[in-house]
């Protein structure tokens, strides 16, 4: 029943990852699903107090679960962790620590510090978490995949950037024009590193990666138009997102 909480909860809170992972074969879903509903309940934490001190507690207690795992004992009961313990092995747990440590800058109304700053942030968060499930699913190699996840991750924090704004947040060390198109082209050239060697990965593990299939197309977006950014109209249409999560689940590359 864990497993089947685990897709409720990621079909309400992150329909993209859902629509990826309804995507992917049976198999990679097992692996898949604990992951995004563990990040969907990380990723919210901070954001359902006003209180730093409980959203800090929040947090602890999913790096608790993440020890429990590390220790090997019983972990202890939610939707989401018992499927997520039949899955996550010791240097997963130790990845997905690292997730929700970044995920600490989301509690404070803190700028990034600089740009290492941010790239930190974008790796242990997007970076973790698809590495987590390629390496789950057979990936050995790192680096396409982190970058893959970067470029997506850059894309996903550009879409949130209104919200960010309107919360009173500083969500860019260089907001400016100028700062979003450069940003967006080094997320794109990382992006597409990675992806040139995506058929490298074992098929399995490429449905980690799915969840990338709007990357590309909005940094284009980015570099072409930073204004879109700001004004909240980095999207893609309905005809154009279902082509593209298509081609990807058929050609095995996003």
């Amino acid at each position: 029943m864990s497993f089947d909480a685990c897709a409720a909860l990621v079909e309400r809170g992150d329909p993209l990852r859902f629509r990826a992972a309804m995507a992917a074969p049976l198999a990679a879903r097992r692996v898949l699903f604990p992951l995004y509903a563990f990040n969907l309940e990380v990723a919210r934490a901070p954001w359902v107090t006003s209180e730093p001190m409980i959203a800090e507690m929040r947090l602890q207690w999913w790096r608790d679960v993440l020890a429990e795992v590390v220790a090997g004992g019983p972990v202890r009961r939610h939707e989401v962790t018992d499927a997520l313990s039949d899955v996550l092995d010791v240097q997963g747990a130790r990845d997905l620590d690292g997730l929700i440590a970044a995920r600490r800058w989301d509690v404070y109304p803190d700028a990034f510090e600089d740009a290492g700053h941010f790239e930190d942030y974008i790796n242990a968060t997007a970076g973790s978490l698809m590495w987590t499930g390629a390496r789950l699913l057979g990936a050995q190699d790192a680096v396409p995949v982190r970058d893959m996840a970067f470029g997506a991750g850059v894309a996903a924090f550009f879409q949130a950037i209104p919200a960010l704004e309107q919360a009173g947040r500083k969500p860019l060390v260089d907001g400016t024009r100028d700062g979003v198109a450069a940003l967006a082209r080094a997320a794109l050239s990382r992006f597409d590193r990675g992806r040139a060697a995506q058929r490298d990965l074992p098929a399995l593990a490429r449905a980690a990666v799915l969840p990338a299939w709007q990357a590309r197309p909005l940094l284009v977006q980015a570099v072409r138009d930073p204004g879109r950014v700001a004004d909240g109209r980095l999207t893609l249409g309905p005809l154009a997102d279902c082509w593209r999560l298509t081609r990807s689940v058929v050609t095995g590359r996003v």
